[in-house]
């Protein structure tokens, strides 16, 4: 099942991070994640946050310009090597990642990893298959 992300274009320039975050804050909406992605220009902040409804308008009202898109995310034992075994079966099912990041959520023995990945569909049979589950919204605390 996949949940949302919030892609936000970003100004290169001090404290843009900083705004978001506060704004995100001061309107009680939770990070689960964040990743940042810089070129000379602009950077592109994706994030997984507990509601992402929510945050949407209020990013929007606050004019950054965004786009939603729907990732994958699994979890794997928190130990050495724990990210191998879905990492083979991407390459053995011949699945490009197009990126991924690590959830902030942690439970015992087990972390949290956020997949954007070439063949959705293939990548969720795949796992199945091998009796790893992708997360659903509720399992990590999404609206």
């Amino acid at each position: 099942m996949t949940i949302q992300q919030i892609s936000v274009f970003l100004e290169n320039r001090a404290g843009q991070l900083a705004e978001i975050t506060k704004i995100l804050a001061d309107n009680g909406i939770d990070l689960r994640a964040l990743s940042i992605a810089e070129t000379a220009d602009y950077g592109v902040l994706r994030m997984i946050v507990d509601d992402p409804k929510r945050a949407t308008g209020i990013l929007l009202d606050s004019g950054y310009v965004m786009s939603l898109t729907p990732v994958l995310a699994v979890s794997v034992p928190d130990a050495p090597g724990g990210l191998t075994p879905v990492l083979n079966l991407l390459a053995e099912g011949s699945i490009d990642v197009e990126y991924m990041y690590s959830l902030f959520t942690h439970v015992q023995g087990k972390a949290y990893m956020v997949f954007r990945v070439s063949d959705e569909a293939k990548f969720t049979a795949l796992m199945q298959e091998k009796g790893i589950a992708t997360c659903t919204p509720e399992e990590l605390g999404l609206k």
